[in-house]
């Protein structure tokens, strides 16, 4: 158990979170006001009700992130299964329930932690580490939503992780036990192998015809070609309806003048300069001591000393003192104002008069002007016909997909009308099977569960019509028919002879190797000598290569009170070993102390996860919850 803790403890923590905290950064969590006013329940949770839209974006959103930590080759099928949809629901109610129950403990996040929060948001930065104000509202506009509304979505959001965060850092891990884990999980043993291989029992194995074409009968699966069929799509996206979208000249030079300081970039200087620190709080002696200091050496400045060598011996700026004080280039924006002020009412070659900033007193040379530049109109208009396209197609997006939807379903045995209408290419592809194509990506539409269940429906099959327009994420719709549909076939028993007898071989031969190996570790717990082993070696339970998790388990299973102790392991295809263990090495006191914190936080995340969980459960328990599962089949799901 506590290896799968171990290996996977950060999987486990973020698989907790995913199902009960979806990420709010540009999805955002629901409005107050949309709790009690959306139709189509799939669950309510006292008043507050869970609409059918809700579960889909959370459905989605899970995905995606599942996607972001693991990588693509999470399968979006296994977000559609019976199981899975219960689960997301689960992580819904319980979302609804800790947030009723924040607002009954009157849980107040203040403005400060909001915009805090609001900075993070990744994309929303420039490169100088300021906040892109108009990127910020340019997004929130193309969503629909206003600045108020966006913070009270990450108000609640924040709220909502209030009470788990403070249950999750309560919990405490007896030192004992975690000494205890780690001389379980670090020990060493020392063992010798006696190994049965498959390949050296396949010589014995002679199988008749009849034997085979029983073993062709009894695993007729493994001799089929699924159900496939070749299939057309059509795929309408945001992208797709953006690139429809036409902006005129007019309408660009508007943007253009209207966010003409995005298109600039601001004049810099570089400088240098020396600091006589002020420590925040210091009194007025300190005050006048270090204000005295920098005119002291702003007089040996003005005598023609040379300013880098006295900035490496006055300076008290620890960033800038051993380059001389040089600072390099920055903007304005980039230093404190009074600084800033200063620097940019500088000629290059001129030093200033004594500066006071919150970090005390600067005496600054200007070195050199980077003058600001404005991108033209003309080199900007790709980029702002872009925004405009991306920004006016969240909304026509809407009206394009019941378009979509409506031509698919009326003119349903082609795909061509709605082609022509939104100016898309019908595609094409073959060997289709209800499971997807393995040759194309995992996000293609044709891996799409959704699809792949409308495609392969009775009627569709039968048909050969349009299916509905299915959403497959990311304001994206499919619609796909079948043009040749071929049922499972298994392949005649004469053009596969030869892989039914490998394939017999294979398991005669591993069934030899088990049952010898079998016998032989009876033989030597009944007191038989031991023989034939390998030389000793020393096993950890990090599993080798040679030495695979079956191994593993059987090894580190077995109880080593009394020593030698033989225990035994099926290897699959490889065949059978049996262990013989010698000794049981645990680690020094070196190796525990060393480990110790890792396997303490390794152990306390376990446990807040399970506190975690406990107390999700407990306030589920105090809501009144009402769950429509019939409403949760994927027809419904579309």
């Amino acid at each position: 158990m506590f290896d799968v803790v171990r290996k996977h403890q950060r999987l486990m923590q973020l698989l907790l979170l995913v199902l009960i905290f979806p990420a709010f950064a540009f999805f955002g969590i629901q409005g107050y006001e949309q709790f009690f006013s959306s139709e189509g329940a799939v669950a309510k949770v006292g008043s507050s009700k869970i609409t059918q839209q809700e579960f889909e974006q959370a459905q989605r959103r899970q995905l995606e992130q599942l996607r972001q930590m693991l990588g693509q080759q999470i399968d979006a099928a296994a977000l559609d299964t019976p199981q899975a949809r219960a689960r997301i629901l689960d992580g819904l109610i319980a979302q609804r329930a800790l947030l009723a129950e924040a607002a009954s403990e009157r849980i107040s996040i203040p403005d400060e932690q909001v915009r805090r929060t609001i900075r993070t948001i990744p994309g929303l930065g420039n490169p100088d580490g300021s906040f892109d104000v108009e990127r910020y509202r340019s997004l929130l506009r193309a969503q629909g939503k206003s600045e108020v509304m966006f913070e009270n979505e990450v108000r609640s959001d924040l709220a909502l992780q209030t009470l788990p965060e403070a249950v999750s850092q309560t919990v405490m891990v007896p030192a004992a036990l975690v000494d205890r884990i780690i001389e379980i999980a670090e020990q060493t043993r020392e063992i010798r192998t006696l190994a049965f291989r498959t390949d050296d029992y396949a010589a014995k194995v002679s199988p008749t015809e009849a034997q085979l074409k029983a073993y062709y009968e009894q695993h007729a699966a493994a001799f089929e070609v699924p159900e496939n069929a070749k299939v057309q799509y059509l795929v309408l996206s945001a992208d797709a309806v953006a690139r429809q979208i036409k902006v005129s000249e007019a309408d660009a030079r508007a943007y253009y003048d209207q966010n003409k300081t995005r298109f600039a970039t601001p004049e810099e200087r570089r400088a240098s300069h020396i600091l006589i620190k002020v420590e925040p709080g210091a009194n007025e002696a300190a005050r006048k001591a270090a204000r005295a200091k920098a005119e002291a050496v702003l007089a040996q400045l003005r005598a023609g000393a040379d300013f880098a060598a006295l900035a490496r011996a006055e300076s008290q700026d620890p960033g800038s003192a051993p380059a001389g004080g040089d600072l390099g280039f920055f903007s304005a924006d980039m230093m404190a104002k009074p600084f800033a002020d200063a620097v940019f009412a500088l000629k290059p070659g001129q030093t200033s008069d004594i500066v006071e900033t919150e970090f005390g007193f600067h005496i600054i040379r200007l070195a050199e002007v980077r003058p600001g530049t404005q991108r033209s109109f003309e080199s900007a208009r790709p980029e702002i016909e872009s925004e405009i396209r991306a920004q006016q197609s969240s909304s026509r997006y809407a009206e394009a997909a019941d378009t979509f939807s409506n031509l698919v379903y009326e003119q349903p045995d082609s795909l061509e009308p709605a082609a022509e209408r939104f100016g898309l290419t019908v595609q094409g592809a073959d060997h289709v099977e209800r499971s997807g194509v393995k040759d194309l990506p995992r996000e293609s539409p044709l891996n799409n569960p959704r699809l792949l269940e409308a495609l392969f429906s009775a009627d569709s099959i039968a048909t050969k019509r349009n299916t509905e327009a299915v959403d497959v994420g990311n304001n994206t719709l499919v619609s796909a028919r079948i043009v040749d549909y071929r049922p499972v076939q298994r392949k005649p028993f004469e053009t596969v002879q030869d892989e039914v007898r490998r394939r017999y071989t294979q398991d005669a031969a591993h069934e030899l190797a088990v049952q010898a190996g079998t016998a032989r570790l009876a033989a030597l717990r009944g007191g038989e000598a031991a023989s034939g082993f390998a030389p000793p070696r020393s096993v950890s339970r990090a599993a080798a290569a040679d030495f695979p998790a079956a191994a593993v388990e059987a090894v580190f299973g077995a109880s080593a009170g009394k020593l030698p102790v033989w225990v035994g392991a099926d290897l699959g295809a490889q065949g059978y070993a049996v262990y013989q263990i010698d000794k049981v090495v645990l680690p020094d006191e070196k190796r525990v102390a060393d480990r110790r914190d890792a396997y303490r936080q390794q152990l306390s995340q376990a446990y807040a996860q399970q506190a975690l969980a406990d107390y999700v459960e407990a306030v589920r328990a105090r809501s009144k919850v009402v769950t429509y599962p019939e409403r949760l089949a994927p027809s419904q799901n579309r």
